[in-house]
């Protein structure tokens, strides 16, 4: 009796060789449907599932395999003797190969004016069903998700006349971490048209590989980048590469830091990152301007950072860039003459993204990985709540406001505690990741030298004690903005008021740890 394989594919590419490969060597094809009629076109004989099962396809084709002579057929166990006397019984044949792909779920739900009746239609319920019963019993059955092990599984079944255990188990997992990220995107699609704020009691998430990684954040750990399956605007997974080495674990995380920092700003700005700190932003009429006080506020941790600016990038400030060493330039356009420039450096990694300056998604999550278990929230879409509270004697100037709002930007993306320190829209100091604030204000003034007297100072934070302020008076700070909150309020704007320096609460907290 030959062999039988059943072929039922919405991507077509490759079935037609995968079928003519099986039937020289012995196979019988079974199929549905439009394989049915593809195979059948390139002149290959096909039986009708209908045909074994004696029953018609039905309900506008939600219903063809979902049959005991199919899926028996599927799942017997052949070293079971009373598995096969009861085939045997019934009447019902092996089915030793199965090769499906699935209703294109994740294709539908990305059009923009898709409905939930598309969606739920194009939720693929056979094809699950006939793949995981395959994958089951896969000793004894081959189950192919992915046109790219055709070539393998025909390989395999020419030179030994059969598919080998080591092939058949890994196509095995390959289908249930299918099936398995199909479930989840169905999932997820469904719990956002509930609109729920509340995180779900099973929370299954899925993300498809996008790159393979020579090693991690160091050279002994295993890396790969996975994105997410739908298209996030803005994500730097949409980014094209037009010069450089391949991305590597680091360049992406203190990449994504500094297009994290660049959104808040609507104005031309460059944002510099060294491990995923910002080292130095700047805004301004121009992009070279901007650049030059990104720079200018840390020029020895810039070298080799990462810089990411919201306008495009021109002949002028791309000669300035490649007077020193970066790592990665990112922009959503660049003129023919400042690529020229930059791709003169062959390691230089020099990215296209377009959307750079799209928000974040408000129904995002941020996701930290613990031992044995994931600490899960909302992402950090907000930066400012509500009105402003003046708390000190002394309002701050127009020109000191716009300095408070673009510090505090700044800070939100400094890790905890963070201190930031600027003057015209650009950043003199930041003092990051201290394990007190006291430390991280002293080296952001540190920093800042002389050009603080005037400045402005933002703290991720509320100051715990008043010695913030008074290292801020000393450098000459004149406006200081904070979230407010602490039990020793008082006495930070005491001290404020002592020396004439301007306070502001937010309101709103942005640690980053």
């Amino acid at each position: 009796m030959a062999k039988k394989a059943f072929l039922s594919v919405f991507d077509k590419s490759g079935i037609v060789d995968f079928a003519k490969g099986l039937v020289k060597l012995g196979f019988e094809i079974l199929s549905t449907g439009g394989t049915q009629r593809e195979l059948e076109n390139a002149g290959i004989a096909v039986t009708n599932v209908s045909d074994i099962t004696g029953f018609p396809e039905c309900l506008d084709g939600r219903v063809k395999t979902l049959h005991p002579k199919i899926h028996a057929g599927i799942l017997a166990m052949r070293g079971n003797e009373k598995h096969m006397q009861q085939l045997a019984e019934l009447g019902v044949d092996t089915i030793d190969i199965v090769a499906v792909n699935l209703y294109p779920f994740k294709q539908t739900i990305s059009k923009p004016d898709v409905t939930l009746e598309d969606a739920i239609e194009n939720i693929d319920i056979g094809g699950p069903t006939m793949l995981r019963a395959a994958a089951k019993n896969w000793q004894d059955v081959a189950s192919i998700v992915d046109s790219a092990d055709y070539e393998t599984v025909l390989q395999e079944l020419a030179e030994k006349g059969e598919v080998s255990r080591e092939t058949k188990f890994r196509l095995c997992a390959k289908v249930f971490e299918t099936t398995a990220a199909y479930d989840a995107l169905i999932s997820q699609y469904l719990r956002k048209q509930i609109g729920t704020e509340e995180l779900p009691e099973k929370l299954t998430l899925t993300y498809e590989k996008q790159q393979g990684m020579r090693y991690g954040e160091n050279p002994h750990q295993k890396a790969a980048f996975y994105r997410e399956p739908l298209y996030v605007p803005g994500s730097l997974a949409n980014a094209e590469q037009l010069n450089g080495k391949e991305l590597s674990f680091n360049n992406i995380n203190d990449t994504a830091g500094a297009l994290d920092c660049l959104r808040e700003f609507e104005e031309t700005t460059v944002v510099g990152v060294k491990h995923a700190n910002p080292c130095g932003v700047g805004s301004a009429e121009t992009v070279y301007d901007a650049y030059m006080k990104a720079y200018e506020c840390d020029p020895v941790s810039i070298f080799g950072g990462i810089v990411a600016c919201n306008r495009e990038i021109d002949e002028k400030t791309a000669a300035q860039m490649s007077k020193i060493f970066l790592e990665i330039v990112v922009a959503p356009s660049y003129t023919k003459e400042a690529l020229d420039i930059l791709c003169q450096k062959k390691n230089l990694r020099v990215l296209r993204l377009p959307e750079i300056s799209a928000p974040l998604p408000k129904d995002g999550l941020d996701t930290k990985k613990v031992l044995g278990g994931l600490l899960v929230q909302g992402l950090n879409n907000k930066m400012f709540d509500g009105e402003f509270k003046v708390v000190t004697k002394r309002k701050p100037t127009d020109e000191e406001m716009e300095n408070l709002e673009f510090a505090f930007k700044v800070v939100k993306y400094v890790k905890s505690n963070g201190i930031a320190i600027a003057k015209d829209m650009g950043t003199l100091g930041i003092g990051p990741g201290q394990t007190n604030r006291i430390w991280a204000a002293e080296m952001a003034l540190e920093r800042s030298g002389e050009e603080a007297k005037g400045a402005v100072m933002a703290s991720d934070a509320f100051f715990p004690f008043d010695d913030c302020v008074e290292a801020a008076a000393k450098a000459g700070i004149t406006a200081i903005i904070q979230p407010g909150g602490s039990i020793r309020d008082e006495d930070s704007i005491r001290k404020c008021d002592e020396n004439g320096i301007a306070m502001v609460f937010t309101g709103i907290r942005h640690f980053r740890h």
